[in-house]
């Protein structure tokens, strides 16, 4: 709300206690530019308190209650600091040691790392939905929970976010198709919080001729007689893209042509017996946003993987983690919205122009109102897909078409409107929003990303549609 606690109309208060319309003297120099850095993001919104009370029950919202806040903390402040650093400082790719060998790794800045560190040890975000002990928790926690953090987390840093939902995702999709032998050789280092024996996931699906179109991959796989497979071909755009763990669409040979023929897989960075598996990450992606996370192209060369699931369903397996992803591409546009909205806020309340505050101009008083909308909306979506798919896990009769149709909704309209409330954001702060020291660049460049990744806006309406039609959602 435009006064972060409650709407603001004529006479009520600002933070600082000041009522809105009163004429105030105009600083100079260094005290003229509002800078929240420090801030923290959980308190300078109270909304968000309300609404966990509605979908956690009392006990786990009372347990989360101190993890928000310090994290709401951090992400105004030292993990916002290190978003920075690692935006900054981009991943390379080493693809030879110095003696020739072909042993590619890719270099992440100590900031990313220490990041890392927070997201999946200290919080536990891709843990945290299938196992006890999370953040002191006896028992897996409901989606809502998982959102709501990865919400407060995403105002400070985007890039990571991928590589936390695609584990989560991942972890998730293997423990419904995937053989037990190979639930139980790799769930407990997916669900890990020690850096040293995690296991971080990715999906490869895109190619050069099949991006949205699935049914066009020609990255082909051959049994190897030991129950294993070999995947030959290329991979255009593989995000976190050394991961230890991959869910692979690829085409079996001799099978049918189109969406039927392609099958699921899972794709180990390094075999069971320790030698490194048959593919080479070919290049990093230069990418407008989310800039701390490697995206690259990788190239497989005859290497080992597993069949997950039904061979003839493998696109159908595979949406289950994708449709995971799109929720979670929703939750992290929410989240981007959010910071824009608070650091608009902040500006407008403390920012003085012709002798007033920004906040009591009329036309920046709308512009802030459309911008809180598209935030607030987003937000009771978030929730609402979020504690649907609890519901649909569950077995609720009613709860998967619900699900079915608000996981593209959400996914489509989040992630445009993000575009639009966070470029708003940086106007709001003038000069100063568009020079990269300060938090609105890089939220304007992240927010480009949701509309692209796990289905364009096209895409995803059509998906919508399919719902409403094929489905009765």
């Amino acid at each position: 709300m435009l006064d972060h606690a409650a709407p603001a109309q004529a006479g009520s208060l600002a933070p600082s206690g000041m009522p809105i319309g009163t004429p105030v003297g105009t600083p100079t120099g260094a005290e003229a530019v509002p800078d929240s850095r420090g801030i923290n993001l959980y308190r300078a919104d109270p909304q968000l308190a309300r609404l966990v009370a509605l979908y956690l029950p009392p006990d786990l919202a009372a347990h989360l209650a101190p993890h928000l806040d310090r994290l709401g903390a951090l992400a105004g402040g030292r993990l916002d600091d290190l978003a920075g650093q690692a935006d900054r400082n981009k991943p390379v790719l080493h693809p030879r040691t110095r003696t020739g060998a072909d042993a590619a790794h890719i270099e992440t800045h100590p900031a990313y790392r220490e990041m890392e560190r927070l997201a999946f040890g200290e919080y536990g975000l891709a843990a945290l939905s299938h196992r006890a002990g999370v953040l002191g928790w006896d028992a897996p926690m409901p989606p809502v929970a998982k959102y709501l953090l990865t919400y407060l987390f995403v105002q400070a840093e985007f890039g990571l976010m991928c590589p936390v939902s695609m584990t989560d995702s991942l972890t998730r999709t293997l423990r419904r198709f995937g053989d037990p032998a190979l639930v139980a050789r790799y769930l407990p280092a997916l669900t890990s919080q020690d850096l040293d024996t995690l296991h971080q996931g990715a999906m490869f699906m895109t190619e050069q001729g099949a991006g949205s179109d699935i049914a066009a991959t020609a990255v082909t796989a051959r049994p190897r007689g030991d129950g294993t497979w070999a995947l030959a071909g290329d991979k255009w755009f593989c995000s976190n893209a050394d991961a230890d763990l991959a869910m692979v669409l690829a085409r079996p040979e001799g099978g049918p042509a189109g969406i039927k023929g392609v099958a699921l897989f899972l794709l180990p960075r390094v075999l069971p017996d320790g030698t490194p598996n048959a593919y080479r990450i070919v290049r990093l992606k230069d990418k407008l946003g989310t800039r701390s996370m490697a995206s690259g192209e990788i190239r497989l060369e005859g290497a080992v993987a597993w069949l997950v699931g039904d061979i003839n369903a493998g696109f159908r397996q595979m949406a289950d983690m994708v449709n995971n992803s799109r929720l979670s591409n929703g939750v992290r546009a929410a989240g981007l919205m959010r910071r824009a909205v608070t650091e608009a806020l902040f500006v407008a309340h403390h920012r003085v122009a012709f002798g007033r505050r920004l906040i009591d101009m009329a036309l920046m008083r709308r512009q802030l109102a459309k911008m809180a909308m598209r935030a607030e909306q987003a937000r009771a979506m978030m929730f609402a897909t979020a504690d649907a798919l609890r519901r649909s896990d569950a077995g609720e009769a009613d709860a998967y078409p619900l699900l079915r149709i608000l996981t593209p909704l959400i996914k489509f309209r989040a992630c445009r409107d993000a575009r639009v409330v966070t470029g708003d954001a940086m106007e709001v702060r003038g000069g100063c929003g568009y020079i990269e020291e300060w938090p609105d660049p890089r939220l304007v460049r992240d927010a480009h990303l949701g509309s692209i990744w796990e289905g364009t806006s096209n895409v995803v309406a059509l998906d919508v549609m399919r719902a409403a039609k094929r489905e009765a959602a």
